[in-house]
């Protein structure tokens, strides 16, 4: 008799389930305010920035090369790197704009 007292289930009326689906959700929403957020807001910025470059700004690419806009088309862009040194670069491939960059030197 003993034996079977032991395999059965505790009749106890605890909220466990509905406690961890909650820490989850929690989580999950920290998560999203704390990463997802921030980055929507940086891809945001450096695509206006894109957008919104025109000739004689200086830039620097994903590669590190440095620049000034000579001439803007639809997705690419012609710098000017040295006298009579111009190359084609695709728009996705600016990293951000030298005022920019000298912004944020002076903060850190």
């Amino acid at each position: 008799m003993n034996k079977i007292f032991f395999l059965q289930v505790p009749e106890v009326d605890d909220n466990s389930g509905i406690l961890n689906i909650a820490f989850l959700v929690i989580i999950f929403v920290i998560f999203y305010f704390f990463m997802v957020i921030p980055q929507n807001k940086k891809r945001t910025e450096l695509q206006n920035m894109r957008d919104t470059l025109k000739k004689g700004d200086s830039i620097v690419t994903i590669g590190g090369i440095h620049g000034k806009v000579a001439e803007v088309k639809d997705s690419i862009i012609v710098l000017t790197i040295d006298q009579n040194v111009k190359i084609k670069v695709d728009k996705s491939a600016v990293s951000m704009d030298e005022s920019t960059k000298l912004t944020e030197d002076n903060k850190q």
